[in-house]
């Protein structure tokens, strides 16, 4: 790890911590299964359904139609989930910005596991990138085992049981190390080979030479 972190320099983890939890999870609900562009398409037409709102609230959301969000771009269970979403930051499972502070890691897992389609890695990446939680470690996420295994030159990538054990070393910065195992994991990532133009034929090339011989001669 010492190796990595002189290697990419400071840590440049810049978390967004002004947005309510309802608008990151219903963000991440968006970006479920698609790229990037087009879960901020979907969300920018989705917005709209909203005029005067940067993002709607929970309550405005109740008052659209399930057809007015399908035609936005949001699939049947996306649907569903953000119904889910709504209802339980209405009733107080979903905390407001400023309750969600004095909660601690394992409890806002606990609740917000409870929303439909949310699970614990959402969680996570709410609690590093919207929140600024400085000791998470998300053990099943991709990246971060891809770069731990290209950090510590191992063969494989390790199992999520393994990397929570060997992260207690980290504590109580985990969200620290998780970032710069994703710098490792970009620097894994193989590079594109650039198409070369198809080479002519040696019969194509003599073919062509015949001809400008021929035109010669006449």
């Amino acid at each position: 790890m010492r190796k990595l972190i002189r290697k990419v320099g400071p840590c440049r983890l810049e978390p967004q911590l002004q947005r309510p939890p309802f608008e990151s999870l219903a963000r991440a609900i968006a970006h479920q299964q698609l790229n990037g562009t087009a879960a901020e398409t979907i969300l920018r037409r989705f917005v709209a359904l909203f005029p005067g709102s940067s993002f709607p609230s929970a309550k405005k959301l109740a008052i659209v139609t399930d057809d007015a969000i399908r035609a936005a771009g949001f699939s049947r269970a996306k649907i569903a989930a953000l119904r889910d979403l709504a209802e339980k930051a209405i009733s107080g499972v979903v905390p407001s910005r400023s309750k969600i502070n004095s909660l601690s890691n394992e409890e806002i897992i606990e609740r917000l596991t409870e929303i439909r389609g949310i699970g614990q890695w959402t969680v996570e990446m709410l609690l590093i990138f919207q929140l600024g939680r400085l000791d998470v470690l998300p053990a099943d996420d991709f990246g971060v085992r891809t770069g731990f295994a290209k950090a510590y030159g191992l063969p494989t990538l390790p199992k999520p049981g393994e990397l929570r054990e060997f992260g207690e070393r980290w504590r109580p910065f985990r969200t620290v190390a998780s970032w710069y195992l994703w710098r490792a994991a970009d620097a894994a990532k193989p590079i594109k080979a650039k198409k070369l133009p198809p080479l002519k034929s040696a019969s194509g090339r003599a073919r062509k030479k015949q001809a400008g011989n021929q035109e010669d001669q006449q």
